[in-house]
């Protein structure tokens, strides 16, 4: 059987924030959980000490005295019942993959969500089908902020990183990705311009029908 010749270029995504709009649910979860043992937080909080970092260093830093991954479990139980089984896809997101399936370019979901999670919300959102490759934070070596996950995708694929585009929206994500020598761009779902860049991203979009795109995609062509 003749197999199929690796692709030329590669769409890397990760998924809470950037093919979905989760932060809602995620601050709503994060901000109960915290109340029951006795501490307010706020958004600007959540996206300094919560938005891209890791369950278990969440909980372990702030919950020193609770089981962390009991936490995180229950968090994440939560969190899937909020979303519920239909959510819509960050704008423009269907179309972009269906323009990079069409170019033949490799297509991988790399997230730190916890796989029950990214499964379900790949599900939600209709495109549970469509990457070639999920890749989970926490099944690596190391998780986001190191670049281990994006370097995984890009060997599950056979694409060199100067041939990948990377989209994030947090700065441990974009210092992963940047880190994995892809090219890094911002999605402004929850920071601006100047923080996403500030963090690595070398571009940055407001969804995935920004007019700006087209250019940005352009450097995987030929």
């Amino acid at each position: 059987m003749t197999s199929l010749p690796s692709p030329t270029a590669a769409l890397l995504f990760d998924l809470d924030g950037t093919l979905i709009n989760s932060d809602t649910l995620h601050f709503k979860v994060f901000r109960d959980l915290f109340a029951e043992h006795g501490h307010t937080i706020d958004e600007a909080f959540y996206f300094r000490e919560i938005h891209g970092h890791h369950n278990g260093d969440i909980f372990e830093k702030h919950f020193p005295k609770q089981n962390a991954q009991a936490m995180s479990d229950d968090k994440e139980a939560r969190f899937r019942d909020l979303l519920g089984a239909h959510a819509p896809p960050m704008p423009g997101a269907v179309e972009l993959l269906d323009f990079a399936q069409r170019q033949g370019w490799g297509l991988a979901v790399v997230t730190n969500a916890p796989r029950l999670n990214a499964l379900t919300m790949l599900s939600a959102i209709g495109l549970e089908t469509t990457f070639e490759t999920v890749v989970i934070g926490e099944e690596c070596a190391r998780a986001k902020p190191y670049p281990d996950p994006y370097l995984a995708a890009m060997d599950r694929l056979g694409v060199a990183p100067t041939r990948c585009i990377a989209f994030e929206d947090s700065p441990s994500g974009l210092r992963a990705a940047r880190a994995s020598g892809a090219f890094t761009v911002g999605v402004r779902s929850s920071l601006n311009d100047a923080a996403l860049c500030a963090s690595g991203a070398q571009a940055t979009v407001n969804d995935f029908s920004d007019p700006e795109l087209p250019a940005l995609l352009a450097r995987l062509k030929g």
